[in-house]
C-alpha cells in the first residue's frame, strides 16, 4: 500500500508532476485556469507570488466537498532580464528573439511555490542563469525541436538547451519551474513529511 505523502497540484506542467514524484510526493492534478497578466508596475517577484498563490487558491475552489482541507500546491515560473520578465512565446519570431536576448550573458530565473490548505504560505527561489553566445543557427536550431514553444524564457534547462547554461547559481529545480528545497520547506510547514 502507498503511504506517500499527497497533495493537490494546481498545474499541468509535466516538469513539475515529475519533481513532486522526484521527492516521493504523491499528487492529484487540478486544470485551473488563472489570469497570468503581469500588473502594472508589478515586481517580478511580487508577479511570481500573487500568481503562484492565485493557482493554489484557485486549486482549492475546484476540490470535492471530501478533500476541502487537502493541501493544494501552485507555482510560478518567471525569467527575468534587465528586470523585464520574458513569458513563453507567442510563435517561433519571438522564441528565437528571446534566445538571442539571452545569449552570452546572465539572466535571472524566479520560481514561486505556494501551499494553501486553510492557511496560505509562498516561498520564493531565485536563481542565475548565463548563457554561452549562441548563434542565430543555434537559436533557429532549438526552436525546431519544438521544446521551447511552452516555456518561460522560450528555453527549457533539463532538456537540450542545457549546452547554452555556462553557470547556474541556485536552484536547478527551480529554474526547471518546482524549487524543490522550498517545496520541501512548505511541505513541512503543513505537517507533511517529505523523508
Amino acid at each position: 500500500m502507498d503511504r506517500s505523502p499527497h497533495v493537490f497540484l494546481a498545474s499541468a506542467s509535466p516538469r513539475r508532476q515529475a519533481l513532486l514524484i522526484q521527492i516521493g510526493i504523491g499528487h492529484t492534478l487540478l486544470h485551473v485556469g488563472v489570469d497570468e497578466a503581469l500588473l502594472p508596475d508589478e515586481p517580478a517577484g511580487d508577479y511570481v507570488r500573487r500568481v503562484a498563490l492565485e493557482k493554489a487558491r484557485a486549486g482549492r475552489a475546484l476540490l470535492p466537498v471530501g478533500d476541502a482541507g487537502s493541501p493544494v500546491l501552485g507555482a510560478d515560473t518567471a525569467v527575468v532580464v534587465d528586470g523585464r520578465i520574458m513569458g513563453k512565446p507567442r510563435d517561433r519570431d519571438e522564441g528565437i528573439d528571446m534566445l538571442l536576448t539571452l545569449s552570452g550573458r546572465s539572466h535571472q530565473v524566479l520560481s514561486a511555490v505556494a501551499l494553501a490548505a486553510g492557511r496560505e504560505t509562498v516561498r520564493v527561489s531565485e536563481s542565475r542563469v548565463t548563457f554561452c553566445t549562441l548563434t542565430q543557427a543555434q537559436c533557429e536550431a532549438y526552436w525546431e525541436t519544438g521544446e521551447p514553444h511552452d516555456k518561460a524564457g522560450g528555453y527549457a534547462i533539463q532538456g537540450r538547451a542545457a549546452v547554452f547554461v555556462s553557470r547556474l547559481e541556485g536552484s536547478y529545480s527551480g529554474v526547471m519551474g518546482l524549487p524543490v528545497y522550498e517545496t520541501a520547506e512548505l511541505l513541512r510547514e503543513f505537517g507533511i513529511e517529505v523523508l
